[in-house]
């Protein structure tokens, strides 16, 4: 499956959902925010929302500090 994350493509062997990819990218998914095709994914939907072929991601990191 191919999808473009944060402006750049990849493969990925198999479909899956928003929760899967962020395990898959060793990612915490307290710790981001994602937006899939222009739409914010509330992170209590990441294991409900299945990516297709061509979707496009951001996924932004969230760093504290002061």
């Amino acid at each position: 499956m191919r999808i473009m994350i944060n402006g750049q493509w990849q493969d990925h062997p198999e479909a899956t959902t928003v929760a899967g990819l962020l395990e898959r990218l060793s990612l915490e998914p307290t710790r981001v925010a994602v937006e899939l095709n222009q739409r914010l994914v509330r992170r209590a939907n990441h294991a409900a929302i299945g990516l297709n072929e061509n979707d496009k991601l951001e996924i932004v990191t969230l760093v504290g500090g002061g």
